[in-house]
């Protein structure tokens, strides 16, 4: 028997949608009037009530296998219960190839078929130990929260297919080998790890067809789903001959290979290259603006028909004819089948980025790409990234395959052979970088960030450099037409939102200012030892404040007895900003004995101790001012920097936690295995803990802490973006 079920969803007038689906059955038929055994909605697991889809389709979840078979399987990855210590952006930390600390870390994030760029890395240090072992605030060892769901581990680093469990819309992946995969992240692998059967399910699980039959089984429309491991494992998989399977394996390589060719415009991509306004030509900013939006715009409508072409064909394959594929986006909506359109939904996993912090690679806003090309610049000058790419003395890379190891660091930066980051510029390099990773902002300074800038576009440019100074200048600083200004009083604004992803905020180019803004110094965090504060007191800022101090005199003595009112404010303004540079002075000598970094421990925490020195960038202040007294007061004892600041207290703690006794190489000393293979509190450890606190513990640390502790929230003036002139 037979079950009627009127649809009047759609309809505007309901009321008469309702009365003519009664009164004219054989027009409403398949539109508004469907009539269904209700047993065959059984073929379908959890028998949603799919009353406006075949028989046919229905019987697809029976006659074709399941996803999850011997030939493929799909798993769900690593949750850390505490992303804050075990998860980092892959720019903030020591390269793995040196330190076989963190392992890259595909944790969902947001809507990308076919290519996404995997930027976060985790704590898998000895297996993962630490983070097996981390307790709860009352003490618990979260291994309920950590766990990982069957036998994921085994999964670990082998290359496959992985997808943000919640977003607007399926989308699965490439995922290179050598990846960690996620809760939020889960993967799916084939047998044999075969490039080929990866990539052909790649095309078909990012298909209309597959995306389909999978909210076919929600049988709802909210445009946030969660597309948990189940749902996928359930959903049926058309058989391929091997035409079909080679087919669907190149159109999924050629949509990677194009996604990747945007996002290597990206700086924080392991993909990038150059920025945008360097791979396309012209002669102004404007026309290299307009070729480059050309650019995107044919990669993208390339895409799109990539995926019109794998649409088409997954539809025959799961024999999905017209008139369902049109009954079926009436029932479910037309976000299915295009779901980017919905990125913005509040519902979507909060770990996705959001638009602005996320793929700029197809960008064409002259304003973005103008401040992409001065932050590629900036990395030059840093030493960070290699100008011989945009001169053609260096080759550009060979693309990989899309399984293929991810990189230490993204082919755009100045490397060795080894692959690993360069300390110093080789030997005939063209732009000088600071070994110390310290640059100024003061003009006329041997080490004047926006003079090292310039030299940058002198390299690249040539004869056109001062043009092009002018016309980005002009983009960039409206009101001024200077680019010097910008970088001094905006720039880190601009490298603070686009080194922010997943919430995680992890800038590596920090600018220490006095409170108007006249004088900065610049940082590259990557270059800083334990002695960078103390060559910053000495050889920087106090030179600087005698330079300006001689400044001041010579203008008093200049001026005369009787100086006018014009003279007497230029006087003053003189003597405040000497001040400012007395009090930034002794900031900084609070900060030198102590100053011990780690950026392992992120790059927050890591410049916690520095906030008093970043006045010009209050919300960034606050934040590091929030973290410095977490870390005093006992949050981050993980850190390397709680280890260094208050050994007695952290020392302690690695007796009775075992995650920090790992974390600070200490758990031979307070812990042993035991007979049954676990680990437990050694009775009596191997050293004892007063010795080792004595050992960990520096005098003039502790009383650089007691003088920055104590010490007065600084006042200055509020910030100025023009510049001293030395």
């Amino acid at each position: 028997m037979k079950t009627v079920f009127l649809r009047i969803l759609e309809a505007e007038d309901k009321a008469n949608a309702l009365r003519e689906a009664i009164d004219k059955p054989d027009e409403a038929f398949g539109k508004q009037r469907f009539e269904v055994e209700t047993t065959s909605f059984s073929a379908i697991p959890s028998s949603p009530f799919a009353y406006w889809v075949s028989q046919k389709l229905r019987q697809s979840f029976k006659e074709l296998p399941p996803f999850e078979t011997d030939e493929r399987t799909t798993k769900q990855g690593l949750a850390t219960a505490d992303d804050f210590r075990f998860v980092r952006c892959w720019w903030a930390v020591t390269p793995r190839h040196v330190s076989q600390r963190w392992f890259p870390f595909a944790k969902g994030g947001k809507f990308s078929p076919f290519y996404a760029d995997v930027y976060l890395m985790a704590n898998w240090d000895c297996g993962g130990e630490e983070i097996k072992n981390n307790l709860n605030e009352q003490g618990v060892v979260r291994s309920n929260v950590w766990m990982l769901r069957d036998t994921a581990a085994n999964f670990f680093f082998r290359p496959g297919l992985t997808w943000p469990r919640r977003t607007n819309g399926l989308s699965l992946r490439a995922m290179p080998a050598g990846c960690i995969f996620a809760d939020k992240g889960p993967s799916a692998f084939v047998k044999n790890d075969n490039t080929d059967d990866l990539l052909a399910l790649a095309a078909i699980t990012n298909s209309s067809a597959f995306a389909l039959l999978v909210s076919l089984q929600l049988a709802r429309t909210e445009l946030a789903q969660s597309y948990e491991v189940g749902l996928i494992q359930r959903t049926p998989i058309p058989r391929l001959d091997s035409t079909d399977r080679s087919t669907l394996a190149r159109l999924a390589r050629r949509a990677w290979a194009l996604k990747r060719s945007l996002d290597s415009r990206t700086e924080m991509s392991l993909a990038f290259i150059l920025p945008a306004l360097l791979v396309v030509e012209g002669d102004a900013i404007a026309e290299r603006a307009s070729a480059y939006a050309e650019t995107a715009a044919i990669i993208k409508s390339e895409v799109m028909s990539i995926q019109d072409e794998i649409n088409h064909r997954c539809f025959d394959l799961y024999g999905i004819d017209e008139s369902d594929r049109g009954s079926i986006t009436r029932g479910l909506g037309t976000d299915v089948l295009n779901p980017a359109e919905t990125e913005n939904d509040p519902d979507v996993d909060a770990d996705a980025d959001t638009e602005e912090n996320g793929d700029s690679g197809g960008n064409a806003d002259t304003v973005s790409l103008a401040a992409e090309l001065v932050s590629w610049a900036v990395g030059v000058a840093f030493g960070r990234f290699d100008v011989r790419l945009a001169t053609d003395a260096r080759s550009l890379p060979t693309e990989p395959e899309p399984f293929d190891p991810l990189p230490v660091c993204s082919p755009a930066m100045l490397t060795g052979h080894d692959g690993l980051p360069l300390a110093s510029a080789p030997a005939g390099y063209p732009v000088a970088c600071p070994q110390n990773g310290i640059l100024v902002d003061d003009r006329g300074h041997a080490h004047d960030l926006t003079t090292a800038v310039h030299l940058v576009f002198d390299v690249v440019f040539k004869a056109s450099a001062d043009e092009w100074w002018r016309e980005v200048g002009a983009v960039l600083d409206p009101k001024g037409h200077d680019l010097g200004a910008w970088v001094a009083s905006s720039f880190f604004e601009h490298h603070l939102k686009c080194y922010s992803k997943s919430r995680r905020k992890a800038p590596i180019l920090w600018q220490l200012s006095v409170p108007s803004g006249r004088y900065s110094i610049w940082l590259y965090a990557h270059r800083l030892t334990p002695d960078s504060f103390f060559q910053i007191q000495n050889e920087v800022v106090a030179a600087k404040l005698a330079h300006e101090e001689r400044q001041l005199t010579s203008l008093v003595q200049g001026l005369g007895a009787n100086p006018s009112a014009k003279e007497r404010k230029e006087i003053a303004a003189q003597g405040a900003f000497v001040e400012e540079l007395r009090s930034f002075l002794d900031e900084v000598k609070r900060v030198a004995p102590l100053w011990n970094p780690t950026l392992d421990d992120g790059v927050v925490l890591t410049m916690a101790p520095l906030w008093r020195l970043v006045p010009q960038h209050k919300p960034w202040q606050r934040e590091l001012k929030s973290k410095w007294d977490d870390l005093a007061a006992g949050k981050y004892d993980w850190s390397h920097v709680a280890m260094h600041l208050w050994p007695e207290r952290v020392v302690s703690k690695c007796a009775k936690d075992r995650s920090l006794a790992i974390a600070h190489n200490l758990e031979n000393v307070f812990w042993v295995e035991a007979d049954d293979g676990k680990r437990k509190p050694r009775l009596t450890s191997t050293r004892p803990a007063d010795e080792i606190v004595h050992e960990l513990t520096s005098v003039a640390v502790k009383a650089a802490l007691k003088e920055l502790t104590e010490a007065s929230v600084p006042n200055g003036p509020k910030a100025r973006t023009r510049r001293s002139s030395s």
